[in-house]
């Protein structure tokens, strides 16, 4: 299971306003965010993480769209979604699911069947995940900016140990991290 997120230099994913703006989203950006998306089998998102993602499903993908966007749109419809939400009733995509509680057991039982990698979106769901020893590989792309508050990339009291498998540095200064999780 692989944590992937977009974070500030000194360690935030929103804002104090809950905005995302901040972020590079140039074309490299997008297709380093492309090809990272092609082993994903299985998206398992919060409920405002799925918000933000749900955007992909009606994207446009006709040629008037860059490719490496229409490519990113068609990857993300193909995966399968499953949504952790007390509060939401209905699927807004295709391929989606929702689930009212992380249950840890299923998900070790969902690693060990799935043939693909799967993802975790959201900051709380991610270290629910993170405290049950059930993410393998943490991917941050660090982006060169300080917010000075918002939502944390981390909870609180998580303590992990890690390696540093690569690193890639972006035209736009954003630094790509990638991190195997030491048990």
């Amino acid at each position: 299971m692989i944590y992937a997120a977009n974070i500030s230099l000194d360690g935030y994913i929103e804002d104090e306003r809950g905005n995302i703006e901040w972020t590079i989203s140039d074309d490299e950006t997008y297709a380093f965010w492309t090809d990272f998306q092609r082993s994903i089998g299985t998206y398992l998102y919060g409920r405002r993480m799925h918000e933000s993602m749900v955007y992909w499903e009606t994207a446009s993908t006709s040629d008037d769209q860059p490719e490496v966007r229409r490519e990113f749109a068609q990857i993300w419809r193909a995966a399968e979604k499953i949504v952790y939400s007390r509060t939401l009733q209905a699927e807004s995509s295709a391929r989606t699911r929702i689930e009212r509680e992380f249950d840890h057991n299923a998900i070790r039982r969902l690693k060990e069947s799935s043939g693909a990698d799967i993802t975790i979106g959201g900051p709380e769901l991610a270290g629910q995940a993170m405290s049950a020893g059930l993410v393998d590989e943490c991917h941050l792309l660090l982006n060169p900016i300080v917010l000075g508050g918002g939502k944390r990339a981390f909870s609180d009291n998580l303590r992990m140990r890690l390696e540093l498998l690569g690193e890639r540095r972006l035209r736009s200064g954003v630094v790509h991290l990638h991190y195997r999780v030491i048990v």
